[in-house]
């Protein structure tokens, strides 16, 4: 599977954006997906995860400011990102887990830049 995200930008701090990932095949078949990010010099940090079934879990450091979201019709995966800080600078990239292989697919990334 392939997975494009897009939907990044530019945004002032308190700002909002929605990243969109979409994947080249039906997501009905993956237990998992969600977001990650990677900030410069720093290691890949989960930020996301919609479970099929569950409910979705967050990063402490973006709990109540984003919001993850699926559509299996259109197998596309949202973010939500409100209230930005500059410290949500950084690439995000979309993954997808299928059963017993939780976050087995990264796609390409989508620069996020928050800064005045």
């Amino acid at each position: 599977v392939q997975l494009q995200a897009s939907g990044g930008g530019l945004v002032q701090p308190g700002g909002s954006l929605r990243l969109s990932c979409a994947a080249s095949r039906s997501i009905l078949g993956f237990d998992d997906m969600g977001w990650g990010r990677q900030a410069p010099g720093k290691q890949r940090e989960l930020v996301a995860s919609i479970f099929r079934g569950g409910s979705p879990e967050y990063a402490d450091s973006v709990k109540g400011r984003f919001t993850i979201s699926r559509d299996n019709a259109k197998n596309m995966v949202y973010l939500q990102m409100n209230r930005l800080k500059p410290e949500d600078t950084a690439v995000y990239y979309c993954n997808a887990g299928p059963p017993g292989r939780p976050r087995a697919y990264w796609g390409h990334g989508t620069q996020v830049t928050v800064s005045s």
